[in-house]
């Protein structure tokens, strides 16, 4: 299948692509320093005088349309206990809604004692992103959330384990059948979840509002810093609706950024940065001017003034957008 047909988008960008091999679980992709710019639905495409309509950045748009039932049933799942075999985790342990989608720790310890390779990415947004966890193994929401219910560093069970649970709750059953029309099923429950996690969007982004052509939303340091984001070649890797998430990098292009594995990772999102330390897959980078630093060095070969680094924080600042009303926060430590 040619790269076109895996990426063809209103609006795309297909600029220099450089081969690799394809990521387990997924289609064959080919390694794409720069593949698209991720396309807004239509009722959210700028007009042509807003300065959105001549961006490579798209708005967060609103969270789509969802039957409610479905959408408190698995509000309340992504919070119960009994996901896990032990009825000691829930998935909100790790995806604090109340903050940052994630927490604030550089790595878990999992269950057996072990330190998790893996950061833990932010659930806020993982919807817009073309494939999910920092190696992009999983291509829908649905297999992903299957696979933190299997995976034994986590929740440690497996649907038909929580589906005996549920079944012998009479309140839940009467949300599924509410919901659904019918008891509990595997179909049902991740079902239940997803239509919660695509829920978790966060617009209203001061850098979202200047999009849309509130000029006095961004101060002339955040302008000059997204202007810099772009002409030193950050964009060409964090771009789209999601400001990243939408293909793979190598890490350490010029220099070395982290300590391997893994060497290909999915670019990471970049909407509310601010909120989500620390950086990088290890949590190695505490704070996002380290993080700036680094990545210019490893992955375009710049040493960025103290300056420099200062005002593309400033504009990553402003992507921090808000869930229910109110600014995503960082996690407590």
């Amino acid at each position: 299948m040619g790269l076109a047909a895996l990426f063809d988008a209103p609006g795309a960008l297909k600029p220099l692509i450089h081969s690799l091999p394809f990521v387990p679980g997924c289609l064959a992709l080919l390694f794409v320093i720069a593949v698209t710019v991720g396309a807004a639905p239509k009722s959210q495409i700028p007009s042509s005088q807003s300065p959105a309509a001549q961006e490579p950045i798209t708005p967060i748009p609103p969270a789509p349309d969802a039957d409610p039932w479905k959408l408190a049933l698995g509000e309340r799942l992504f919070a119960d206990p009994r996901l896990s075999h032990d009825g000691t985790l829930t998935c909100s342990s790790c995806h604090d809604v109340h903050s940052n989608g994630a927490d604030s720790k550089r790595l878990r310890t999992a269950r057996d004692g072990s330190v998790m390779t893996f950061n833990i990415p932010t659930v806020f947004n993982a919807a817009l992103s073309f494939r999910l966890n920092w190696e992009g193994n999983f291509c829908t929401l649905e297999d992903h959330t299957e696979s933190s219910l299997e995976n034994a560093a986590n929740l440690a069970t497996n649907a038909d384990e929580v589906l005996k649970k549920l079944d012998a709750d009479p309140e839940v059953v009467r949300q599924f059948t509410q919901a659904f029309g019918r008891p509990p099923d595997r179909t049902s429950l991740l079902d239940a979840i997803t239509t919660y996690e695509r829920s978790l969007l966060t617009p209203g982004s001061r850098f979202d509002r200047w999009l849309s052509g509130d000029p006095a939303a961004l101060s002339a340091e955040e302008r000059d810093g997204y202007q810099l984001f772009k002409s030193i070649g950050c964009i060409s890797c964090h771009q789209g609706v999601n400001v990243g998430g939408n293909l793979f990098e190598r890490q350490g292009i010029f220099h070395t950024l982290v300590s391997p594995p893994p060497d290909i990772v999915r670019v990471p999102s970049l909407r509310n940065v601010a909120a989500t330390p620390p950086y990088f897959h290890d949590g190695s980078a505490p704070a996002l001017d380290e993080a700036v630093r680094r990545m210019a060095n490893a992955q375009l070969d710049q040493a960025l003034s103290d300056q420099q680094i200062k005002a593309i924080v400033a504009f990553l600042n402003t992507l921090t957008g808000t869930y229910r009303g109110a600014p995503v926060t960082a996690a407590s430590p």
